[in-house]
């Protein structure tokens, strides 16, 4: 069985995972939410994060993730190496590796025959961290979207998928959950 591309992100419920200047800050981390999600979705802390809070890290569902440059650069200089418990690739045509960053795998090869080949290998999940411009271009190659959509509009920021000049894709849900903290839990398959 192919291993599967998992985009996971916060999202407000007006389609934006950050606001117009990349700010995410408004988006719920605590709430009854955060737990259960937490639970399902293990290891998705960035490591120093999840060590600090008392977090398992292992045995999640991914064993694999991907950011574009600006996802992983919300992190520096503090968080060089922010997800050392999995495997990080992250893509970037313009940028070097920063100091501190020996375990996070820099390229600037085409996404998509990254996923293809990762999907290909033995091992868990792949979680498409973010940001939107990546998803565009992997888009095709995403088999689920787990959404934690967000009880705020931001009006303008990052899309989920960058532009819209791709093709209709359908998904089916496979769990809707709904929390008192406004946030809501929405998982899909592509059909």
């Amino acid at each position: 069985m192919m291993r599967e591309l998992t985009y996971y992100v916060a999202v407000s419920i007006d389609g934006f995972i950050a606001g117009p200047d990349g700010e995410f800050d408004r988006f719920l981390f605590e709430g009854d939410h955060a737990a259960d999600i937490g639970k399902k979705y293990q290891g998705t802390a960035p490591t120093v994060l999840a060590e600090g809070a008392g977090f398992p890290i292992d045995g999640g569902p991914f064993d694999t993730v991907l950011m574009g440059w600006n996802t992983y650069a919300v992190g520096l200089p503090e968080l060089p190496n922010p997800y050392r418990h999995l495997r990080q690739i992250v893509f970037t045509r313009e940028h070097d590796a920063p100091e501190g960053s020996d375990d996070v795998e820099f390229t600037d090869r085409d996404p998509v025959e990254v996923v293809r080949e990762l999907k290909a290998e033995e091992g868990k999940g792949i979680w498409l961290c973010g940001g939107g411009a990546l998803a565009s271009v992997v888009r095709d190659e995403i088999d689920r979207l787990a959404l934690k959509r967000n009880p705020i509009l931001f009006g303008d920021g990052i899309p989920l998928f960058e532009g819209r000049d791709y093709a209709p894709a359908a998904f089916r849900p496979t769990g809707i959950t709904p929390y008192e903290s406004g946030v809501v839990l929405a998982e899909y398959v592509r059909v």
